[in-house]
């Protein structure tokens, strides 16, 4: 695609986030990074000038099994596609991306495009001539363009990192992808601060200016604003809400106060949350601490630190108890998950409960809820749930979830990471059998 002129102006300065440096020659660039991209593809090394957000990223797209000569695969369609986004928080903020980049990507034969928290694209719109062209390599509504799935590219890295991301011309990883520039940033829930999606511009080289990052970073935040209108926080009515899904430093939301808990605190606040009728100082401690040296005195020093964290009267003793009414996203995921209301959970699950977490009783639960979650996705066979799970940094080894994939869902991708998994866990199998192990 040719390059478009820059609505933006001059820049003073840029950042390792941004593709091009001032003045720099868009053609040369492209030529460097067709050769570094060569050299990557085929001995595994990125040669210096590849910016560090595009060589790690590239590294992730290898790790998952992309391939340079890939193609985004459409997971949904027709009603499937309709049902889901009409349920999906960012469409109520469709019509303010309209309004703020719509004439601008028309005007600029650019496309506006957003995606989910898997990196799914729900809206793709602009100019049509431009439409048409993306539409022959599949970014279209519904086609899956996470980074584990179709490698670097605007907003399936943003949605990775969670960091507005611009990605010029041969930076993406496949090579059909090559001739475009585009710039996305995260769009988060206002009250959590969990990724929704993306909201992303793609177009030609002009995209390239560090003003455009800056221009759909304002759109993401405008977005979060608008959201947060449509949703205002309640009153506080001494209900407090914890985040603790796919982050090892859980959040508290209480009393319109936002608190980020160490990981020892958060730990706590789960087991608490989980018990609200209280635990003995004995049943937190064997609950937090596998060694059995640690003593009471070390506990009631960690629980004197949370009753300064969290504020009077929040934390009571003898047992020790949260004095007002905690909901969980783990109690959110549980409650969907036995009401059979497989997708709701799956939407709510953001990730390993506390993952670096090594208390017991944490572990056991984040195994549990973990393990509900994905034999309700098997026994659901929904290939656009397993597939979810799948391109997760939590799911993408999860062979058993990989074969329910395979079965409802044979591409030819799909098989190839099945086989390379199945591969994988048999070669340890055959060394442990060879004679004399």
């Amino acid at each position: 695609m040719s390059a478009s002129p820059s609505p933006f102006g001059e820049a003073e300065l840029t950042d390792p986030w941004v593709a091009l440096e001032p003045g720099a020659d868009p053609a040369e660039h492209v030529r460097m990074l067709r050769r570094a991209h060569e050299t990557f593809t085929e001995v595994g090394t990125v040669p210096r000038p590849v910016r560090p957000v595009v060589a790690d990223s590239w590294r992730r797209s290898a790790r998952a099994g992309v391939g340079p000569d890939g193609t985004a695969d459409v997971e949904l369609m027709d009603g499937d596609l309709g049902s889901y986004r009409a349920e999906h928080p960012l469409a109520r903020v469709m019509p303010l991306f309209r309004e703020l980049l719509g004439t601008f990507a028309a005007d600029g034969e650019h496309l506006l495009a957003v995606c989910d928290a898997h990196g799914r694209l729900l809206w793709v719109e602009g100019h049509p001539a431009t439409r048409a062209r993306a539409g022959r390599m599949n970014f279209v509504p519904g086609a899956r363009w996470a980074e584990t799935a179709v490698g670097t590219n605007a907003p399936g890295t943003a949605v990775a990192v969670d960091r507005p991301v611009q990605v010029f011309a041969a930076e993406h990883f496949i090579r059909r992808v090559q001739p475009w520039t585009c710039a996305a940033a995260p769009v988060h829930d206002p009250r959590s601060g969990r990724v929704l999606g993306a909201v992303d511009i793609t177009g030609g080289d002009g995209l390239a200016h560090p003003h455009s990052l800056g221009f759909v970073q304002a759109v993401a935040r405008a977005a979060e604003s608008q959201l947060a209108l449509l949703s205002p926080e309640q009153p506080a009515t001494g209900a407090a809400e914890l985040t603790a899904l796919g982050r090892d430093e859980a959040r508290l939301l209480s009393g319109g106060h936002r608190i980020r808990l160490s990981r020892r605190h958060s730990e706590i606040l789960v087991l608490l949350a989980r018990h609200p009728e209280g635990l003995t100082g004995d049943e937190l401690l064997c609950a937090l601490y596998e060694d059995e040296s640690v003593t009471p005195v070390t506990l009631r020093a960690e629980l004197a630190r949370l009753r300064r964290v969290l504020g009077p009267g929040l934390l009571a003793s003898r047992p020790y108890r949260l004095t007002v009414p905690v909901d969980s996203d783990v109690a959110v995921v549980e409650r969907r998950l036995e009401s059979g209301a497989v997708m709701a959970a799956a939407t709510a699950y953001a990730g390993p409960l506390l993952p670096g977490s090594q208390a017991p009783s944490v572990v056991r639960l984040r195994r549990r809820l973990a393990d509900g979650l994905r034999t309700a996705l098997i026994a659901r066979r929904d290939p656009d749930l397993l597939a979810d799970w799948v391109h997760t940094p939590w799911g993408e080894d999860d062979v058993d979830v990989w074969r329910a994939l395979a079965a409802t869902r044979p591409t030819a991708t799909i098989r190839a990471r099945l086989l390379a998994l199945e591969s994988e866990l048999a070669a340890p199998l055959a060394w442990s059998r060879r004679p004399g192990r």
